[in-house]
């Protein structure tokens, strides 16, 4: 535990570090491209257009309580936004390797900006997301501002998981493909584009699904814009949730903190 709260206090006393390149990634991820960091927006709103299309003709089942788009992206853009973070975790220390190497640069700031740059996106959904429900007349409440909550808690589950794979990334590179593959099963395990009630699940499998940390985000980001629903009207979910988040970010950073002494070298 004091190796967490040592941890959580180094970060901090770097955020300024941590903002600047942040802001640095974001802005050279797409250098070089005519349409620049266009292409940060474009390849999310091309999906939700085709899910948009392709569900919206063939869905049949339960009645949802706004309008088939507006309860997709709900639960779309926060799965973009987990999507982003924990690819570009697991490829951090790789891709800043020149810092790696450095003796007197703290290494432990870097997953932390890629998943920064990966927010700024986030929020950009967040606001057109917002503005969708308005121009639809599906305005949110107060409520809504949960939306904010869930983000931080995708954060803070995404770094937990990419100290720990970007620490084993840099010794076994294949784990970012491995990673590239469980996100696009991912996409469809979790209930993102369809409802239990679709398929007719439930029982045992429908308890098993939810243990997927991903069915409290998608779940409670359309709660929060559909129903204004506070999060603790589900305890046991947001127990678990927050449980389960502990373990992976204290077993993430016990990694990468015994791994560290070896990054340089393998680099």
């Amino acid at each position: 535990m004091r190796s967490v709260v040592s941890f959580l206090r180094d970060l901090y006393s770097n955020r300024r570090l941590i903002w600047k390149l942040a802001k640095n990634d974001f802005k050279t991820r797409y250098a070089g491209s005519y349409l620049g960091i266009t292409w940060a927006f474009v390849q999310p709103v091309v999906t939700v257009l085709v899910y948009w299309f392709v569900f919206s003709q063939l869905r049949a089942g339960a009645v949802r309580e706004v309008p088939f788009v507006l309860w997709l992206v709900a639960g779309l853009v926060p799965w973009f936004f987990f999507q982003d973070c924990l690819n570009g975790g697991a490829n951090a220390l790789i891709e800043y390797s020149y810092l790696v190497k450095k003796v007197v640069f703290n290494i432990s700031v870097i997953p932390v900006v890629k998943l920064v740059s990966a927010l700024f996106v986030h929020l950009f959904f967040v606001g057109i997301l917002f503005l969708l429900y308005i121009l639809m007349g599906y305005a949110p409440g107060l409520g809504a501002i949960q939306v904010f909550y869930y983000s931080f808690a995708v954060l803070v589950l995404t770094l937990g998981i990419s100290y720990a794979t970007c620490a084993v990334a840099v010794f076994f590179r294949d784990l970012t493909q491995m990673i590239t593959i469980v996100l696009q099963v991912g996409v469809w395990m979790t209930p993102i584009m369809w409802k239990f009630e679709d398929l007719g699940l439930h029982g045992p499998v429908v308890f098993l699904l939810k243990l997927n940390p991903m069915y409290y985000i998608a779940e409670g980001y359309r709660s929060a814009l559909i129903d204004g629903a506070p999060f603790w009207e589900r305890p046991l979910l947001t127990c678990y949730f927050w449980g389960f988040t502990a373990l992976v970010f204290f077993f993430g950073i016990t990694i990468f903190r015994r791994l560290k002494i070896h990054f340089a070298d393998v680099l």
